[in-house]
């Protein structure tokens, strides 16, 4: 199905209003209609369930019911902020080496400088989205349970293709879940077996979250689709073994278990299966890159349409608050900048010639002296609303953007395998292989396998995957995050970086979530 279909389904999903009962009372002010999911009469066209699916993934792209505003999803924050995708940016990008904004709303300058409190509603928005998401997937296998399905005398075709949806639907709890043990360990846990609104939900352990979400990647892998037989921007096999060998590459972190020999086993199918490598590094990152070739390579985006899924999040947010200073936005394929967002010189001098380092440096300071200036730090122009044939994307008011965001794809799953060769879990040689088909695509020098080392990896993956969501995460599995092992300009909010207590590698429960459900505990240190 092409892309502007796709989302055409989730825009009819959008206008629908739909709104779901959340298990998770924390949530106080998620905005809920407890009459539309639970009607029965939604459920006569069989078709709805499909779009209730598409609302599963749109709650990773977009932030209400109609965007880009005035509708949202989760009340108490500004719209474009309280998005997904923004959120989970801010917290695995601004909160490192690799990323600093120049605003001062609220409480985000706290991420910068890695000195957040649980009042942090930046931190509050990530954790309500993963929650929501969550609370979203087991309305979505409620409405889909067999008793459910026999009393609608729902069609065997219909079925069929449920079977599929509810494994994905698994998935995107579980991806949830992955990203909430990450950055807040203990968590308050829920699934379609308890019932709705009767009870808070308990916290569990992130050892406890990271079995589950284990075993539900392995209990579905049969029922979801093999290798690019869904429709591109749905998960398939191979995403599920992808975000399973990502649970095993961190459960050191997350349960203080080596586990790097099953995340081997896990990588394996992903390696062999149909994803390729494209020819061309930037137009992964295009507005076309679901069509120009890319989509080879992405195996779990996050979709957009600038005319369809319209949001000040996602892509269309990473683009805009890149452009400032002397930066030319038309470039980027949008209307002007937002002066937010660039590098710090500790990561920018990783690249030392890269091609994939695509900085703009006319008229910018390498150093950071005032993080508010825009001009002082280099900017970034990796993400882009130009299509690789030129021109911008669909919407012509220069306002939002096409360009999709890659969750998962194949480079990650070909470092991830230097990773565990340099951590004994796989051939250096072979490592090497996939390291250089990268550095090859990109215009970078050859490495040899005596180069693979956890030194050479870490930043490797800053090179390839930059302002992709990956560097909080690798930073604290490669121990290079909180002490003073690594440090960076204004980590610890000091301009030189220091070293900050290891409490910051997890995120604070947020005070209101705590006030509002008793069963939570708050992290050690805040």
């Amino acid at each position: 199905m092409k892309k502007n279909n796709v989302i055409k389904i989730l825009f009819l999903l959008f206008i629908t209003v739909f709104s779901t009962v959340s298990c998770t009372k924390e949530l106080d002010k998620i905005e809920i209609d407890e009459d539309i999911y639970s009607s029965e009469a939604f459920y006569q066209n069989e078709t709805s369930y499909k779009q209730f699916l598409s609302k599963l993934y749109a709650g990773l792209a977009v932030s209400g019911q109609q965007g880009p505003a005035g509708n949202s999803d989760i009340q108490g924050i500004d719209e474009g902020f309280g998005q997904y995708l923004r959120a989970y940016w801010y917290m695995n990008e601004l909160t490192t080496d690799e990323a600093v904004i120049a605003w001062a709303d609220g409480n985000l300058p706290s991420l910068n400088t890695v000195t957040w409190a649980s009042n942090n509603e930046f931190v509050y928005a990530m954790f309500s989205r993963e929650m929501y998401q969550v609370s979203l997937c087991n309305e979505f296998l409620r409405q889909t349970s067999d008793d459910k399905l026999n009393s609608r005398n729902v069609s065997a075709a219909t079925r069929a293709d449920i079977l599929h949806f509810r494994a994905e639907a698994r998935f995107l709890r579980a991806f949830s879940y992955y990203n909430a043990i990450d950055m807040f360990g203990d968590i308050p846990f829920t699934t379609e077996n308890d019932e709705v609104g009767f009870t808070l939900p308990p916290q569990k352990s992130r050892a406890f979250v990271f079995d589950y979400i284990v075993n539900e990647l392995n209990a579905i892998d049969s029922d979801l689709v093999s290798s690019q037989s869904n429709e591109y921007g749905r998960v398939d096999k191979i995403a599920g073994k992808m975000l399973l060998a990502k649970m095993y590459l961190n459960a050191k972190v997350f349960i203080n278990q080596d586990k790097f020999a099953e995340a081997a086993t896990a990588l394996a199918p992903v390696l062999s299966s149909s994803y390729t490598i494209p020819s061309n590094y930037s137009k992964v990152f295009m507005a076309d890159n679901d069509v120009n070739g890319s989509q080879s390579e992405i195996i779990f985006p996050v979709r957009y349409s600038g005319t369809n899924t319209q949001t000040y999040g996602g892509t269309t947010f990473i683009i805009h608050a890149s452009i400032g200073g002397s930066m030319n936005a038309s470039n980027f394929g949008v209307n002007g900048g937002w002066a937010g967002l660039r590098t710090r010189p500790e990561f920018y001098n990783k690249f030392a010639g890269d091609p994939r380092g695509m900085f703009y440096t006319s008229g910018q300071t390498l150093s950071i002296s005032n993080m508010g200036n825009f001009t002082e730090g280099y900017a970034v122009q990796k993400f882009k609303n130009i299509k690789s044939t030129g021109g911008a994307g669909s919407d012509g008011t220069g306002n939002f953007a096409d360009t999709d965001f890659p969750l998962f794809r194949l480079g990650d799953a070909y470092l991830m395998y230097a990773e565990l060769a340099a951590r004994g879990h796989g051939s250096a040689s072979q490592a090497a292989t996939y390291v250089n088909t990268l550095r090859t695509r990109a215009g970078a020098t050859a490495v040899t396998a005596g180069d693979i080392t956890l030194d050479f990896v870490i930043d490797e993956r800053g090179r390839e995957l930059y302002w992709e969501g990956h560097r909080r995460q690798d930073l604290i599995r490669f121990g290079k995050y909180t002490g003073g092992t690594y440090n960076w300009q204004w980590k610890g909010n000091v301009q030189a970086g220091t070293s900050v207590d290891a409490k910051y590698n997890l995120f604070p429960i947020p005070a209101n979530a705590i006030g509002a459900n008793p069963n939570l505990q708050q992290n050690p240190g805040y």
